[in-house]
């Protein structure tokens, strides 16, 4: 599927650095992250990466892309404002992180 660059522009990514996380009771795939995107308070975003991070705690003070401006959800109860971005396949899977040191907030262009 294809779409259109204006379609494309409406997708709002920024990076932004995680504060906090911790493992969603009950489930075997979720982490509640704690996000600084430079807004007046960090965002809660859901995530089900839980599996590729026996320690979830090594992912504090790690900076990467977030889609921003997704509609806020609802997961097992817990509100997620945004999403990480990733990539993966059948062997393999990394956060997409910068390689410089950029503020939280910047946008991805």
């Amino acid at each position: 599927m294809t779409i259109s660059i204006d379609d494309f522009k409406k997708l709002e990514i920024k990076i932004g650095e995680i504060l906090g996380v911790e493992k969603i009771a009950n489930t075997d795939k979720l982490l509640k992250l704690s996000v600084n995107f430079n807004e007046n308070i960090p965002r809660q975003i859901v995530s089900g990466i839980s599996e590729y991070f026996p320690d979830p705690q090594v992912l504090i003070g790690k900076k990467c892309a977030f889609a921003t401006n997704l509609e806020s959800r609802i997961i097992k109860g817990i509100e997620s404002q945004g999403m990480i971005l990733a990539v993966s396949g059948d062997n393999f899977f990394s956060l997409l992180e910068t390689l410089k040191e950029v503020p939280g907030g910047s946008v991805v262009k």
